[in-house]
């Protein structure tokens, strides 16, 4: 019977401690899944958007007087808000001056569709990006030092089950992201503005001929993409460490992510992305830490080979 109780209470433990971990990552595969539904774009800058929204965390709440002002917990909530408006207008601009060159419908008629301008432009910014972050950052690993990332909630299981224990830099990160995920998903669908970046998405074309401004929706994508990634990339800064190459232990989760749910689909990016953390966190009751991801992505292959369209994707081609 003890042996019984403690398999119980680990498997709880992991079980919470995956679903808070992979809200986190369904909400920077959200991002990813936004810049790629609706502009057809695989941006491989998307990791560094994530560092940069840890970067501008850390020095919002470290390089200026919000930590004595705020807190180190509630200014780093207060920079995870003030993250999501500048990363906006970063993603836009780099739209404007980069991405709107290799996309778009005057690329439709190219014999790729521009796909390998993109992939070499986005590469190109992800490889300027990381080299200047560590030029102005420098390689030392900082952490934002907030108070909620040592504490923990202690939930009681019924009887003689003993406790489970949350860690709340996590819970509190992980709340966020379902909320936000939430939000998009409501602007998604009930906004004149959500129902014009669909109708870009479906069949730009067609979007162009009822009076929707194509390059705009793309514009308006790109920065929301960019934004959210970076307002998830806010809310990890909150618990874990940052270096200028932290973006790439993220984004191979994010592609799986956005794969696993459906490359089309923004509800399946963040489902992929909770069941990512799930397994990941599971996975530890059985498996050595070297092989946490082993098991993710067995579970990503035998999803793609038995639904390649993903768990959210639509089997048909889009026009």
């Amino acid at each position: 019977m003890p042996d019984l109780l403690f398999i119980v209470e680990s498997t709880l433990q992991a079980l919470t401690a995956g679903l808070a971990l992979g809200s986190i990552y369904g909400l920077m595969c959200v991002g990813l899944a936004v810049i790629f539904g609706i502009m057809r774009v695989i941006n491989f800058a998307q990791g560094e958007f994530l560092m940069l929204g840890m970067y501008f965390a850390l020095y919002a709440v470290v390089g200026t007087a919000l930590k004595d002002w705020a807190g180190s917990a509630l200014g780093s909530y207060i920079a995870v808000i003030g993250s999501a408006p500048l990363f906006y207008v970063v993603g836009t601009l780099i739209h404007r001056t980069l991405m709107s060159r290799v996309s778009g419908i005057k690329v439709l008629a190219t014999d790729d569709e521009g796909q390998s301008a993109q992939l070499i432009l986005t590469l190109g910014l992800s490889l300027v990006l990381q080299n200047g972050a560590l030029i102005v950052f420098g390689s030392a690993p900082r952490g934002l030092g907030s108070s909620l990332a040592s504490a923990a909630w202690e939930v009681g299981l019924p009887g003689d089950g003993g406790s489970i224990f949350i860690n709340q830099a996590r819970a509190v990160a992980g709340a966020l992201a379902v909320l936000i995920t939430v939000a998009l998903a409501i602007f998604m669908s009930r906004t004149r503005l959500g129902k014009g970046l669909r109708a870009a998405a479906d069949h730009p074309v067609a979007a162009t001929y009822m009076g929707i401004d194509v390059a705009r929706c793309h514009r308006i994508a790109f920065g929301l993409g960019t934004a959210l990634t970076a307002v998830a990339g806010a809310l990890v800064a909150t618990y874990y460490p940052l270096q200028p190459y932290v973006g790439l232990e993220f984004v191979v989760i994010m592609y799986a992510g956005v794969v696993l749910g459906g490359m089309d689909s923004i509800k399946g990016a963040f489902w992929g992305g909770l069941i990512i953390g799930v397994v990941q966190q599971m996975s530890a009751l059985i498996l050595p830490t070297q092989l946490q991801t082993t098991a993710i992505f067995v579970i990503f292959l035998l999803v793609v080979f038995f639904m390649p369209q993903g768990l959210f994707g639509r089997v048909s081609d889009r026009a």
